[in-house]
């Protein structure tokens, strides 16, 4: 998918409201996973992304910074973000629990 015609998100429109359920595409621009939730915001806020998993069952939470993910809008105003991350790394990291 090309990302660089798609809208980036202004600061005031990354809230749990909009952000949450957003795709996430790792840095070889496949889908890693969805957008569980967020714990904060800015330079301390951290994105819990649910990686792997078949239709959400078996799916692993994992917890990278907020600013590791670029968020936009595609041509149809669907929100997801694009990352550097691959989809083994962020497997690989520590599961997440609240």
């Amino acid at each position: 998918m090309d990302h660089s015609n798609h809208v980036r998100l202004t600061e005031a429109e990354l809230t749990p409201a909009i952000l949450e359920g957003a795709t996430i595409y790792g840095a070889d621009d496949h889908k890693v996973g969805k957008l569980d939730h967020i714990h904060g915001s800015g330079v301390s806020g951290k994105a819990v992304i649910d990686v792997g998993g078949f239709l959400g069952i078996g799916a692993k939470p994992v917890a990278v910074p907020l600013l590791d993910l670029e968020f936009m809008r595609d041509d149809d105003g669907a929100v997801h973000a694009v990352t550097t991350w691959t989809k083994d790394q962020l497997k690989d990291m520590p599961e997440h629990k609240d």
